[in-house]
């Protein structure tokens, strides 16, 4: 069984390099969203919830690195597929508890613009996305 150090490690290697809209680390993004979650699950899904989607990590790699199926199963969820809009990713993202509960954490991370100096119209219409996906998420709580 694969430890969130392990995870970690992962994320951290596959997103060597990357910077974020703010020109950070990009690393630090997954890491913060880790924070986030509270189960251990919660928090592997969290720190490698952008690996397969934003590098050449697949989820076969990580199901072979031992991560539970569940782990897997969540990070498969919140891997945007090319073509789907955000609201779509969402809706499917909603179906699985564990990737629900990281989404959650991404978008209110992502909703954050203080980590931006000074955010553009462009970063002001993505909130409004983040707004709309939330609201999906919290919809399909009640559900």
């Amino acid at each position: 069984m694969s430890t969130l150090e392990r995870a970690i490690e992962i994320a951290a290697a596959a997103h060597a390099g990357q910077v974020d809209k703010a020109g950070q680390p990009y690393i630090l993004h997954p890491l913060r969203v880790m924070l986030r979650v509270s189960s251990d699950c919660e928090r592997m899904a969290a720190v490698l919830h952008d690996v397969v989607e934003d590098t050449p990590v697949t989820l076969a790699q990580l199901s072979e690195s031992g991560f539970p199926p569940e782990v897997v199963a969540a990070i498969e969820a919140l891997t945007k597929r090319p073509g789907e809009t955000r609201l779509q990713a969402a809706a499917r993202t909603a179906s699985n508890p564990i990737a629900r509960a990281v989404k959650l954490a991404d978008n209110a991370e992502n909703m954050d613009l203080s980590r931006i100096a000074n955010p553009t119209e462009k970063d002001f219409a993505r909130i409004e996305e983040y707004k709309q996906v939330r609201a999906l998420l919290m919809a399909s709580e009640s559900n």
